[in-house]
């Protein structure tokens, strides 16, 4: 993977995470919403639209998908320091280029926030973020939180 693609799958990840917590829906929404070309079409405009605010294109993104309010608001009453957008882009973003096939990220990257890990790293209640990446990326691949 190149460094471009590495930085524009950081974007999108990043902007998944932005969009979910604006929306307040689970993560696996934002990209059933997307599908696997609206994921693509994401990561080729990554380049352009990292100029422009996350709230910008979030929004836009949202309205152009129709994704609707929910009700997922993990960071409520959190005992704990929520992580930016971007701290969480970089977890899944790295998930996603140690599990994805050469050529596949776009298809690991629906895998890793459609899978129940998913909405464990989206729990600010628990301090789950804040684990060893490599716990959560071996959580990610057994399907569930190993002990």
């Amino acid at each position: 993977m190149t460094a471009k693609n590495k930085d524009d799958l950081f974007y999108v990840c990043s902007l998944v995470e932005h969009i979910g917590r604006t929306t307040k829906n689970r993560r696996s929404v934002i990209v059933d919403a997307l599908g696997i070309n609206g994921v693509r079409k994401m990561l080729k405009d990554a380049e352009v639209n990292h100029c422009l605010s996350f709230d910008q294109v979030g929004d836009e993104v949202a309205e152009w998908y129709k994704i609707s309010q929910g009700d997922f608001d993990p960071s409520a009453n959190s005992p704990y320091l929520i992580p930016s957008v971007q701290d969480i882009g970089r977890l899944y973003s790295v998930i996603v280029e140690d599990c994805a096939d050469p050529g596949h990220e776009d298809e690991e990257l629906i895998k890793v926030f459609r899978s129940p890990v998913s909405d464990l790293i989206s729990n600010f209640k628990s301090d789950l973020y804040y684990q060893n990446p490599r716990y959560i990326e071996e959580s990610y691949k057994a399907g569930y939180l190993l002990d």
